[in-house]
């Protein structure tokens, strides 16, 4: 990682929004954005192309969310560390995006001074969260979501997770195979397997689940 620049790559489907990110970063010293996506995909390919020092992902984006690609940008770009941007302050966003592999956790609200302190913890190696959010109270409840292993969700793999975070948004087999990069008989084997393992009849079941769960948002 460079130590007098930190290359930032944006991430978000909102162009104003990346725009406004980008104003604010280019008046820091140090930083340097190197490029912008407007989706999921789009991000990790540029992660994978740029290998930029910092991923600054939103929550939810319009082809896979947040959490799902820092998963791949931190399988392949394991030099990318990784900042979420997000509105929601729900802990369990907050758990789901640090065992994804974020190294912080930043609210939309927060201020760009704090945004730049993430930025720059994240390129020292720290993991840095909203002063909103209690770092006690994120890792009472990592430590209680790690002993809870009667919840069968902690039986899923990895990528059968992954599977499960896109089929519940409605992403059909061909185009969960195409993001993930593997077969549609694979992801169908995935499926079958997540079904099993959680008691699942069909995708209303599947829906419901992640929503109860908190796995996909419940719409406001």
């Amino acid at each position: 990682m460079s130590m007098t620049k930190l290359n930032i790559l944006l991430a978000d489907d909102h162009q104003v929004v990346r725009e406004g990110i980008r104003s604010l970063l280019e008046d820091e010293e140090g930083f340097c954005v190197v490029g912008e996506a407007g989706g999921g995909v789009e991000a990790v390919q540029l992660a994978e192309s740029l290998k930029p020092d910092i991923a600054i992902l939103d929550m939810m984006m319009k082809d896979i969310n947040g959490i799902e690609v820092t998963r791949q940008v931190v399988k392949r770009c394991p030099d990318t560390r990784v900042v979420i941007l997000s509105m929601y302050a729900n802990e369990a966003y907050v758990v789901e995006a640090l065992r994804a592999g974020a190294l912080a956790y930043v609210l939309k609200e927060s201020s760009s001074s704090e945004l730049a302190n993430a930025i720059r913890a994240v390129g020292g190696g720290r993991r840095y969260l909203s002063a909103e959010l209690s770092e006690r109270a994120i890792e009472v409840y990592m430590k209680a979501a790690q002993e809870e292993s009667a919840d069968s969700a902690n039986t899923l793999t990895p990528r059968e997770r992954e599977v499960l975070h896109m089929a519940a948004q409605g992403y059909t087999n061909a185009q969960i195979a195409e993001t993930l990069y593997i077969g549609q008989r694979t992801v169908e084997t995935h499926r079958n397997n997540i079904m099993r393992k959680l008691g699942l009849k069909n995708q209303t079941d599947l829906i419901r689940y992640a929503l109860k769960h908190e796995i996909i948002p419940m719409e406001e």
